[in-house]
Formats: C-alpha cells, sequence, structure tokens
C-alpha cells in the first residue's frame, strides 16, 4: 500500500473519515458490516442511543471475532480475512479518534 489515506464512509446516516492503509473497497465493505450490524441491533432492540448502539455492536463484532478466533461457528457472511480484519480495526480507531462530521 502507499501509505494511509483517509476514506469516507457512512455509518447510520453519519460520515466518519477513516484514516487507513487498506484499499478503499476493503473500509467500505467494513463500514458497511458495522452499518448492518448497527441497524439490525437497532430494530432487534429498538435503541436510539448512538453509544448504546455502537457498545452493542461492538460486543456483537468481539464475540464474532472471538468465535473465528476459537473456530467455532460464526454468522454466515462473517468471514474475517486479515485485510478485512485490519480495516475493522482501523474503522474502530480512526472513529474514536476524530470527532463526527454530520451527515
Amino acid at each position: 500500500m502507499s501509505g494511509r489515506r483517509s476514506i469516507a464512509v457512512r455509518i447510520l446516516g453519519h460520515e466518519y473519515r477513516i484514516k487507513s492503509d487498506a484499499d478503499e473497497e476493503s473500509v467500505q465493505r467494513v463500514a458497511r458490516y458495522v452499518d448492518e450490524t448497527m441497524v439490525r441491533i437497532r430494530e432487534r432492540t429498538k435503541t436510539v442511543d448512538s453509544l448504546d448502539l455502537a457498545v452493542l455492536a461492538a460486543l456483537n463484532l468481539a464475540n464474532d471475532l472471538l468465535a473465528h478466533r476459537n473456530g467455532t461457528e460464526a454468522p454466515a457472511g462473517a468471514g474475517l480475512d486479515a485485510t478485512r480484519l485490519r480495516a475493522l480495526i482501523d474503522l474502530a480507531e480512526s472513529a474514536l479518534a476524530e470527532p463526527v462530521e454530520a451527515g
């Protein structure tokens, strides 16, 4: 890769700028996965607070990751290859490091 660059993604209607070495397609795929997870949790729990949704999504994604590491069954489509995992980590780190821009 040619170095870290800023990639715009949308999660729950908000734009985030993600700094990553990963290719844009991988970062967008990870952002969609996070968005889909958060939407699914919001629909299932009726949670509206963004922080609560983020924590619940983090717990779900951590559960998927631990299941993958332990070789147990993970949800269909959750295949975490090294590139996807790196992009997910970059996404989380960027979201914590930068202010949210209104969408």
